[in-house]
Parts: C-alpha cells; sequence; structure tokens
C-alpha cells in the first residue's frame, strides 16, 4: 500500500509564530513520502522564515500576497482549493484561528481555508496563557464543530520562558495526524485491541526470560487501524517504541500481566490481532536474590504461561481473532496447527532467520493461512503496508 501522502495535494498554511521554523521540517517530511506540497504564509510568518526556504523545499512559489502580480490567476484562492487533497496549518496562531473561527477572509491564508473543501487540520501554537484565554478555546471549539481538525499543542517548555500547553507537537505527530485525514475511514466504529512486543519473565531481580521481539508488527498494526478509523487499544510488552498518535496504549511486562489486560477488555472489541510474541514458559518461582550459576542449574524449574490466544479464541463471540506464528521449520504444518486449535480466522505465518524480516526489522515476509483451507504467500514489504493488508482481510471476513 502507498503511503497515505504519495501523489497527493497538500497546502501547507505557516502563520506568525516562532514554531514557523518547524513548518520546514514538516514540509521535507511531507515531500519525502511523496506529497505534492504548496505553501502559503501570511505576512507575520515571514518575519520568521523566509518564503525562498519554503520555495525551494516543495519546487513551487510561495503565496504570500493576496493580490499583486505574484502568480498564476486573481482567483487563486478558488483554483487551490479546487486542486487541493488537504490542508496543515502549522503552526496556527491565535489570530489564524479567530479568523477562520469567524470567517474572517482578509489574507491569502484565511481567504483560501474559507473556500476549500478539503480536508483542514489545525496545528496551535501559541504562549500557554493565550492558549488558554476563554475567547480562543471558544474559537478552537468553533472549528471543531465545523468539521475541523485540531491537533492539541504539547505541554513543556515554550520559548517564551513559561511553561503548559502551546508547543506545536512533533513533526511526525503532525504528519500522522494529516495522513489519518487522508486515509480511508473503513474501520469507523470498529474497536480493535491489538497485541505488540514481547514479554519478560523474571528469573531474579536483573535477569529474565524473553525474546527478540521489537514490537514493530503489532505497533504498525495499530497505527494503521486507527488512520483507518478505528478505536484502537494497543497492549504492548516492554519495547522502546513510543505508542502510535491516537491509541491508548496499556503497557505490561509479563504474559501474566498481558493475559489479565488482554482478557478485561476482549470483550469490548470487534476485532483481536494477538502480534506479541508471549513468552511460552516462566521460572516457577522468582529468586529473591541474583542466583548464582550452582543454584541456578539446581533449582531454576520452568512452567508453563497461560495461552492468551487459546483463551481469546474459546471466548469469541462475533469477533475477528487473527494470531501470529514466527517458526523456524514447517511453517504450514505448525501454523495450520496453531490456527486450529486456538480457533482463528487467519494466522499470520513466517521463518525466522532472516535479517529482512521478522524480529527486529522494519519490513517483513509472511503468509496468511485461513480457517477455510485458503494460502496466502505475501512479499517482502514493509510492515505498515504488511498491516493495510491484514486490516483489508479482516474487513474481507466481516463481509461474508
Amino acid at each position: 500500500m502507498p503511503d497515505p501522502f504519495k501523489d497527493k495535494k497538500i497546502v501547507l498554511g505557516v502563520s506568525g509564530g516562532i514554531a514557523a521554523y518547524k513548518a520546514v521540517e514538516l514540509l521535507r517530511s511531507l515531500a519525502k513520502s511523496g506529497g505534492r506540497v504548496r505553501v502559503i504564509m501570511t505576512r507575520n510568518a515571514q518575519e520568521f522564515v523566509g518564503p525562498l526556504t519554503f520555495e525551494a523545499l516543495s519546487g513551487h512559489p510561495v503565496w504570500t500576497r493576496m493580490f499583486g502580480r505574484q502568480g498564476d490567476t486573481t482567483f487563486r484562492h478558488i483554483a487551490w482549493a479546487e486542486d487541493t487533497d488537504a490542508v496543515v496549518i502549522a503552526p496556527a496562531t491565535a489570530n489564524i484561528i479567530g479568523k477562520i473561527a469567524h470567517g474572517i477572509a482578509d489574507d491569502p491564508l484565511s481567504t483560501f481555508v474559507l473556500t476549500v473543501g478539503a480536508p483542514i487540520l489545525v496545528c496551535p501554537s501559541m504562549n500557554v496563557h493565550m492558549y488558554e484565554k476563554h475567547v480562543v478555546q471558544d474559537n478552537i471549539k468553533r472549528l471543531e464543530q465545523a468539521g475541523i481538525k485540531v491537533l492539541r499543542p504539547e505541554t513543556g517548555a515554550l520559548a517564551c520562558g513559561h511553561e503548559g500547553p502551546g508547543r506545536l507537537p512533533d513533526v511526525e505527530a503532525i504528519a500522522e495526524e494529516l495522513r489519518s485525514l487522508l486515509s480511508s475511514r473503513n474501520l469507523a466504529g470498529e474497536r480493535i485491541l491489538v497485541t505488540a512486543g514481547p514479554t519478560q519473565e523474571p528469573i531474579d531481580p536483573i535477569r529474565f526470560i524473553s525474546n527478540p521481539s521489537s514490537g514493530r508488527m503489532g505497533y504498525a498494526v495499530a497505527r494503521v487501524a486507527r488512520r483507518r478509523g478505528a478505536e484502537v487499544l494497543l497492549i504492548s510488552g516492554p519495547t522502546i517504541l513510543a505508542g502510535p498518535q491516537g491509541v491508548r496504549v496499556i503497557r505490561v511486562r509479563t504474559a501474566e500481566e498481558m493475559f489479565n489486560a488482554v482478557m478485561d477488555h476482549a470483550k469490548q472489541s470487534t476485532i483481536l490481532i494477538k502480534a506479541a510474541a508471549v513468552s511460552d514458559w516462566r521460572p516457577a518461582g522468582l529468586f529473591e536474590h541474583k542466583v548464582k550459576k550452582k543454584e541456578m542449574e539446581q533449582n531454576c524449574r520452568l512452567e508453563q504461561t497461560r495461552d492468551i490466544l487459546k483463551a481469546l479464541g474459546e471466548n469469541k463471540k462475533d469477533q475477528i481473532l487473527v494470531g501470529f506464528a514466527a517458526e523456524t521449520r514447517d511453517l504450514q504444518e505448525n501454523a495450520r496447527a496453531k490456527l486450529t486449535a486456538k480457533n482463528l480466522d487467519f494466522i499470520v505465518a513466517n521463518l525466522i532467520g532472516r535479517t529482512d524480516s521478522g524480529f527486529g526489522s522494519d519490513t517483513n515476509q509472511v503468509s496468511l493461512f485461513y480457517k477455510d483451507g485458503r494460502t496466502e504467500d505475501l512479499p517482502l514489504m514493509d510492515k505498515e503496508d504488511l498491516a493495510d493488508i491484514l486490516l483489508d482481510r479482516v474487513l474481507e471476513i466481516k463481509r461474508t
């Protein structure tokens, strides 16, 4: 699946705040992902960053003046509005938010926004006291009521020296929100539970049993499902990954903790995608202190952990259940046995050992085994692309 930005016509509006410099990196990110970006700058924005920077990165002239000999047509606001797939305003000052909220059109950006019918993302950025003023909050609510998506600012240290809400979110957070606006919303109304990452089963205070899972596959599924309109809960074992934008994350460590978290939320979910690499074994007891080699050899017994996927299969009702299997041999035989034993709708299976597929990689090559006997072999691809295909297959099953 191509990136949602691929060949999309995006207008980036930049207004006059100190965070205008971040709009340069946002433009670079959108263009790198295949977006065709044009830029509109307010007069005040040009005091922070010059139009030439945006022109060089976008390959298009920057719109800075409403009137005068600067472009293709006197009715540029209409021409651009009719030829735009999405709009993002970052940073959005209190001034431009107020103009848009009240239908004021006195510069290129506010006039264009009043004309365009494409999805709009507004990213407020300003001093905390300005942001918290009732009139600004009322204006933000007006935008949301008008169907404009507002990405609330982050809380932290601000350029003015104050601390609180008002900081422009990171470029990747803005880009992800824009991807969501451009993606198909065919999972709207679905409640999807995804598990990801490894578990850690403690032996003593400093050692544990685990595996090399990075969590990237499960996180990709959660991120793409949210883009496509689903309400997503991600239950994650220990990883270094940040929680996907707009996704509720419950972090656990052990297989038992993951079992309890999953069973607490499974009944409320319409789709269950079990991508976590849960340990099948754990020490029968935890040593209070660092255990010595001889004592470990004599006293470290293992016991099975509770089988989360089997429990879900035994209790599922009108739900789609997808499992994963990482094997070193006999892929088809082992995957089909797991598919049947766990009452899955389909299973995603791959042979581990390749550096470009499976644990720790950004890409994966898998085969899908369905309960009706079908098999689908997929080529090596990015894990986000694979997540899109898996969600497509889930929808096909729901429609039958």
